[in-house]
């Protein structure tokens, strides 16, 4: 009976060898994410505000889609719970549809998508943490240009207003071995609202629009768990 025991113990500790010590993040854990990013907006006009050039009936705009270089950076609180960063930069063109269609309206619009996360992981030590996050995140437009259809009506400059929103955000970490690295998937949903402003070489105001811009940003990469 003891030596049954004694094998049943063995091969429960050899199993328990087999598996990574720590292949999740653990309270005081930093971890750093390298990430290729789609950027999606989900963008229209929600309100005209000041029409100066006669904007066609059931005018509207969207944003071309972007795949970008991202970093993340993440603070474990505990080891379910966390703080995560972003960091970078994504460039878009506008274009009208219905009554705009074909018409460009925004040219090579650079964002800063300056966001924070609250993050609760689940799972454990078989290294697959499934997690779900929300945060403030501040959008700020960087070298933004009126597009070719409405430099064409006399536009000279375009300004787009930095706003804060907010983000939702769901994803995974899996662990890959024990030495910290991982493969990270995640998923963020963005809420805003920014109005558009364009304005002749005088400084006088040819259009102005409030946009709901909501894009997706989906990202896969490594992850550093240190």
């Amino acid at each position: 009976m003891k030596k049954t025991h004694a094998l049943k113990g063995g091969a429960a500790l050899a199993f328990a060898a087999m598996l990574p010590a720590t292949a999740y993040a653990e309270a005081g854990d930093f971890q750093a994410k390298l990430l290729g990013t789609l950027v999606a907006p989900d963008a229209s006009i929600t309100e005209v505000k000041v029409d100066n050039i006669g904007l066609p009936a059931g005018s509207d705009t969207r944003a071309n889609d972007n795949f970008v270089p991202t970093v993340a950076i993440e603070y474990f609180l505990t080891d379910n719970l966390s703080l995560e960063t972003i960091a970078g930069l994504t460039q878009h063109d506008v274009d009208g549809v219905g009554g705009l269609a074909g018409a460009e309206t925004v040219s090579d619009a650079k964002i800063l998508p300056a966001t924070l996360t609250v993050k609760y992981h689940f799972g454990n030590a078989d290294g697959f943490k499934p997690y779900i996050g929300a945060g403030p995140t501040y959008f700020v437009f960087i070298d933004e240009q009126p597009g070719t259809a409405l430099v064409a009506l006399g536009a000279d400059r375009l300004q787009l207003n930095d706003k804060f929103g907010v983000a939702l955000q769901a994803g995974f970490d899996l662990a890959i071995n024990d030495s910290g690295l991982g493969l990270s998937v995640d998923a963020k949903r963005y809420f805003l609202r920014t109005d558009a402003s364009w304005t002749d070489a005088t400084g006088a105001e040819l259009l102005r629009t409030r946009h709901e811009i909501d894009p997706w940003v989906i990202s896969a990469g490594l992850a550093f768990r240190f």
